[in-house]
């Protein structure tokens, strides 16, 4: 018997100034996992992305969160329930703590530690300290722990470990293991077949805004379709940022939105 469904995508079509970036998706999400969507540069990984919790509403069809449209749900709270963390965490405070409790100002002082070590950040070597002072791949656990502070459903990871060294991107994808283990649904963009193999329990794989393929990652055949050309360096559709609706996702080299975190 398979879990409940977490996202489904009836027939989810996405058109911009007349390019097509997401073309008839259908697909079915289930809770309790990690999906990976993996695909090269362009093929709209981070716009399916930002369907899931309204940064942008598709043009043709229906986004379903745990069966009920998104479109029908209190953007704020949607955006409490699955929470994105963006590719490259932004401090938003200059500590820790403070960090932690962006959208949980009420937390207790042991609340904030268990977060931590949630994350596997010892709360003794960074509590005290500037979000600035952390290595890259600390910071992006802090940012992990900020966006469990409002208790999620499910995480939306953005190439999570894209701009981390071997060793800090091993521990975050740790952290998400862990996570998924304790309860929490992830759904996570990688251009990385091999660590999306490593961390994810299914697939689906993208080429020019339709889904070629997909399964569970121990598949030979799904993971020689996930062998993907190099980024060529040259803007795509996909990073397109009025892809990303200009009522609800800012420019690419604006802070990430954060109206999750209120209300």
């Amino acid at each position: 018997m398979e879990p409940p469904e977490l996202f489904t995508l009836d027939h989810v079509s996405l058109e911009v100034d007349g390019r097509l970036l997401l073309d008839d998706l259908d697909e079915h999400l289930h809770t309790g996992s990690v999906t990976a969507v993996c695909g090269p540069s362009g093929s709209g990984k981070s716009t399916l992305l930002r369907l899931l919790n309204r940064l942008a509403d598709p043009t043709s069809g229906r986004v379903l969160f745990q069966g009920t449209d998104v479109r029908d749900l209190d953007v704020r709270a949607l955006r409490r329930r699955a929470v994105l963390v963006p590719q490259r965490a932004v401090a938003l405070t200059d500590d820790v703590a403070a960090e932690v409790r962006v959208a949980a100002p009420a937390l207790s002082d042991r609340e904030v530690a268990a977060l931590l070590e949630r994350v596997a950040l010892d709360p003794g070597d960074v509590l005290g300290r500037s979000p600035q002072s952390l290595s890259g791949g600390e910071l992006q656990r802090l940012a992990l722990a900020r966006a469990l502070a409002v208790g999620p459903e499910v995480l939306l990871l953005d190439e999570p470990t894209s701009a981390l060294d071997p060793r800090a991107a091993d521990a975050v994808d740790a952290v998400i293991r862990s996570l998924v283990d304790g309860g929490l649904s992830v759904v996570l963009v990688s251009h990385d077949v091999a660590r999306a193999e490593r961390v994810a329990d299914s697939v689906r794989v993208l080429h020019d805004g339709r889904v070629t393929a997909r399964g569970a990652v121990t598949d030979l055949d799904l993971v020689h379709e996930m062998t993907f050309p190099p980024d060529d360096g040259h803007e795509h559709p996909d990073d397109d940022p009025r892809a990303h609706g200009p009522a609800h996702a800012p420019h690419l080299h604006e802070p990430p939105d954060t109206s999750w975190e209120h209300g």
